[in-house]
């Protein structure tokens, strides 16, 4: 049936008609103060979209499997299924633990094993050379081939795909899963997945290197030729953008500096000898995905437009276009107060992620921000997957966005504004130069600073943090993983005891004087008992150039209000009574009530308790029950006509009964006005345009709540 017959009762508006009619709706208001939104990306989104806004896009005809891949790899008579690998991570600090619980997963749904080490393997050191901080943080401690097979028992590489995040260096973590599956007489042809060296992602979040950035290259050129041969399903290098949602950027920044990083590898792998061919189906990318869905969908879009842009001037194939994308809905996004909000959250990033065509993806659990994930938060994060797969039939449709007027638009304008970013970065010479300069990090900064701006001034409205808080709410028990420190230096040491260290220190020899051999040599060092860190410094006893930069900051949208509440449990717990408000409600309900909800909610993000015990009809009374009510500020709450009367003599009175009572005025009264309510004890106005948290920092600071 055609859209003439289907809609012939109907005549069709012309988009002047229908603004017309919007603009008469607003009442006299700004069309465009109310219904353009403005992104942190610099793009202005409109209220509706028609076909005129993306009729001329050169790229809207081509389907699901062609390029510039912006609707995905898979074509659509190649398969008839999208299913996303359900790529849950394990928090646990000993293989053991990470064992038992992978098993587990596996069993229920998982069908990507996320093997996460921790900070001192990514680091090359072995657990007697590391700070103790360093054994068992965020990852399983793994220095030998005996962590890893324990740490895989029972899991059948042949059928799950890993994703390895392997660090700056690689190498070494490698070795020992390569060693593992020698041992074990498993071929590493069965491999899957991402095992992945991302140097320039250390580099960002430590601001230094544990190695030599040649070094390292060397070491991926050497894996990446090797995989081609021996392990062609598994990506060697890989490209983490989360970093820069995690510092507070945005959809442009987190697409030109990766695919900027993505070509920093590209020419590391050609100047040792790869081709494009060899280099780029070699590669995967990993983003962060956050809250705003239709964004989050067209950056995944984007980022697979781009990068097939970038390999086919290099003269790459069509294959070799093709971006592989891991997912994982953002840290960045998560609060610790109200975390089961966190679920909501994490539910609707994992929509856009698969939207926008992940490969494989990790769903936030709900109290990631508070503790290691346990079994329960891991299956509800888990099952939001599987809930999105196999109820929602999100994976039976192709890009179900494809065709959507606004997402086209969308996608086309955040990929012109991350190329001219992309343009940016060449043009200082590539993304370590960039780094080198402070670039990426102040362009990021700025942009966490708007909001951060946004979020205090609760512009952006954050649910159960600066928000809607509820100070009665009983807080998760926070945990943390086993302390494994001594522990794990023991086992390093007892296990350089029973091995044979002639044998061992001449593989090492030869790994050291064999750098076109690195994969074969440190396979054998491994299996002859060589651990992480020693298979690390025979990889850089040559290293004499240290990179170090000015690392990002990493942080969460939440936590200076957090750090209010905070605060004020630690003054809950010292004084046993909580920061306390009195809202003085002066005349009848019609009259106070909005202004003494707004001013109940404000305080309460901040941890305080709120008296609203009655209303008053004159100062006398309100006068009284202010000053015995014990708190140490009062908020007069009514409307702006009774405000020139009621406020003058009310604040006197408060003043002249109570002098360390803070007066505040809910409301925002006209500058002449506001100077009279001043001079008679006003401190300060509650208003919409309030900067919420930096108000209840210095009143809790006032109060002696925080110092």
């Amino acid at each position: 049936m055609n859209k003439e017959a289907l809609f012939k009762e109907f005549s069709v508006p012309t988009y002047e008609q229908w603004r017309e009619a919007a603009e008469k709706s607003l009442k006299g208001a700004s069309f465009d103060a109310k219904l353009l939104t403005h992104t942190y990306e610099g793009i202005i989104r409109q209220p509706i979209y028609r076909y005129e806004d993306v009729e001329t896009l050169p790229y809207l005809e081509a389907l699901p499997g062609e390029a510039p891949f912006h609707r995905g790899k898979a074509h659509p008579n190649e398969q008839k299924e999208h299913n996303w690998y359900v790529c849950q991570e394990i928090m646990a600090a000993n293989a053991k633990a990470f064992n038992e619980a992978a098993v587990a997963d596996l069993a229920r749904g998982q069908t990507m094993l996320p093997l996460m080490v921790d900070q001192a393997t990514l680091a090359g050191l072995d657990p007697d050379e590391a700070l103790p901080d360093a054994i068992g943080n965020k990852g399983v401690s793994v220095f030998c081939k005996e962590d890893v097979a324990e740490a895989l028992q029972g899991v059948k590489l042949a059928e799950v795909p890993l994703f390895v995040n392997t660090g700056a260096l690689g190498l070494p973590i490698v070795s020992l899963l390569l060693a593992h599956l020698e041992a074990s007489g498993q071929q590493a042809s069965v491999l899957r997945g991402c095992i992945g060296q991302d140097p320039v992602a250390v580099l960002l979040t430590e601001g230094k290197l544990p190695c030599s950035l040649q070094t390292a290259y060397d070491a991926m050129a050497s894996l990446t030729k090797w995989a081609n041969e021996q392990a062609p399903a598994i990506k060697t290098i890989l490209v983490q953008a989360n970093p820069y949602q995690d510092g507070g950027g945005n959809a442009v920044t987190e697409l030109a500096f990766s695919l900027t990083t993505g070509v920093e590898y590209l020419q590391a792998m050609l100047e040792r000898g790869l081709s494009i061919e060899d280099a780029a189906p070699r590669m995967q990318f990993s983003y962060a995905i956050g809250s705003d869905v239709f964004m989050e969908i067209a950056k995944l879009r984007v980022a697979r437009m781009l990068w097939s842009n970038i390999v086919a001037a290099y003269g790459g194939s069509a294959e070799a276009q093709k971006m592989t994308i891991h997912a994982r809905t953002s840290a960045w996004t998560k609060t610790v107060y109200d975390p089961y909000v966190n679920m909501l959250r994490a539910t609707t990033e994992a929509f856009s992620a698969v939207i926008g065509g992940a490969d494989s993806l990790h769903v936030s659990a709900f109290d990631e921000a508070i503790r290691p994930a346990n079994e329960f938060s891991r299956r509800i994060a888990r099952n939001t997957q599987i809930i999105l797969q196999e109820e929602s039939h999100l994976a039976k449709v192709i890009d179900p966005a494809g065709g959507s007027w606004y997402v086209e638009w969308l996608t086309n304008e955040l990929a012109k504004k991350a190329w001219e970013l992309f343009q940016q970065v060449e043009e200082q010479g590539g993304m370590l130069r960039a780094l080198e300069a402070g670039f990426p990090q102040g362009f990021i900064a700025q942009i966490a600073d708007k909001k951060a701006a946004s979020i205090n001034t609760r512009k952006k409205r954050v649910v159960g943090t600066n928000m809607y808080a509820n100070t009665a709410e009983q807080a998760l028990q926070a945990e943390s993983l086993p302390v494994i420190h001594e522990e794990r230096a023991a086992d390093a040491r007892s296990y350089r005891m029973k091995r044979d260290t002639t044998l061992v220190s001449d593989t090492l020899k030869e790994l050291a004087n064999n750098p076109d051999e690195f994969i074969e040599r440190a396979i054998k060092a491994a299996l002859h008992g060589a651990t992480v860190g020693d298979i690390a410094k025979a990889m850089r006893h040559a290293d004499q150039v240290e990179t170090i930069v000015q690392p990002l900051q990493i942080h969460r949208a939440t936590e200076r209000f957090e750090a209010l509440r905070m605060q004020a449990d630690d003054y809950v717990n010292k004084t046993g009574k909580r920061p306390t408000v009195f809202l003085a409600m002066m005349g009848p309900v019609a009259k106070h009530k909005a202004r003494a909800d707004f001013a109940s909610e404000f305080f309460a993000v901040g941890g305080f308790e709120v008296m609203r015990q009655q209303a008053f009809s004159t100062t006398i009374e309100a006068t009284e029950a202010a000053v015995g009510s014990g708190a140490l500020i009062t908020v007069i709450c009514s409307d702006d006509a009774s405000y020139p009367e009621l406020v003058p003599p009310l604040a006197q009175a408060i003043r002249q009964s109570a002098p360390q009572m803070t007066v505040l005025l809910a409301g925002l009264p006209d500058a002449d006005q506001l100077a009279t309510y001043k001079a008679a004890g006003v401190d300060d106005c509650i208003h919409m345009r309030s900067n919420c948290y930096e108000m209840l920092r210095e009143l809790q600071e006032r109060i002696g709540v925080s110092s």
